[in-house]
């Protein structure tokens, strides 16, 4: 109600917090699934609660929810993010059609890897350096990930033009592709890179730690580099 006051109208919502917990399932509890869920699947329930009366009665507006290749393709080590995510999508989906003769259009966006320097203030939990390498190194890979600035563009472009699905990095696209077409492949190579991650950590592992916490010097501070490079111009540094 404040914006509508200040601004007298609302055209625009883009759902875009989020958090990651990453550890193997072993060392995840329940509130670890009920953080994702709250961040990713009632925050914007929430708000799309409280800005859709505004939509509705102008018979206009975007709505923009960030979700992840992660909730459309589930990711080892993962499982509280993708969990949610994979509601966030169901929601979006389903918004989308619900309100489509409002002229109210929804769009899904699944990115794959970006380097934001979000990585240090991912949530670690098992054997938290070994899961905060492989981690970085994948969102740092120019091979895998693309920059903050290219995803943004395909962003606005999608809302402006009330685009119902985008799916950011060639990776993400050949991903979903193949879980959709080949579902028993898919799941091999899921279960593959399972048994390559870190295992469970009985020791400490069920304490949640920061990437700041997490990081270690060697091979994973060089690959993770490019990642590093964002942390300043992203504003990822602790508070």
């Amino acid at each position: 109600s404040e914006i509508i006051r200040r601004y007298g109208a609302l055209d625009v919502l883009i759902n875009n917090a989020g958090i990651i917990q990453v550890g193997p399932l072993e060392n995840l509890d329940l509130n670890d699934f009920t953080d994702a869920m709250d961040v990713h699947f009632w925050g914007p329930v929430h708000l799309a609660h409280a800005l859709l009366p505004y939509m509705i009665h102008r018979r206009f507006g975007r709505i923009v929810n960030i979700t992840s290749v992660g909730g459309l393709v589930a990711v080892p080590h993962l499982l509280p993010y993708v969990a949610s995510k994979h509601a966030l999508v169901g929601l979006s989906d389903g918004l989308r059609a619900e309100l489509a003769p409002y002229n109210i259009r929804v769009t899904t966006v699944c990115p794959g890897l970006m380097r934001t320097g979000s990585h240090v203030n991912a949530l670690f939990k098992g054997k938290h350096e070994a899961e905060y390498a492989w981690f970085a190194a994948s969102d740092a890979s120019p091979l895998l990930s693309t920059s903050v600035h290219a995803a943004a563009e395909q962003i606005v472009d999608a809302c402006r033009h009330g685009d119902p699905r985008l799916i950011i990095t060639p990776q993400a696209k050949l991903a979903y592709a193949m879980n959709s077409l080949f579902p028993g492949l898919t799941s091999a190579v899921q279960k593959t890179a399972s048994r390559a991650l870190p295992d469970p950590n009985y020791h400490d592992g069920d304490v949640t730690k920061s990437g700041w916490e997490s990081r270690s010097s060697g091979l994973a501070t060089v690959l993770a580099a490019p990642a590093d490079n964002m942390i300043e111009p992203q504003n990822q540094r602790p508070a």
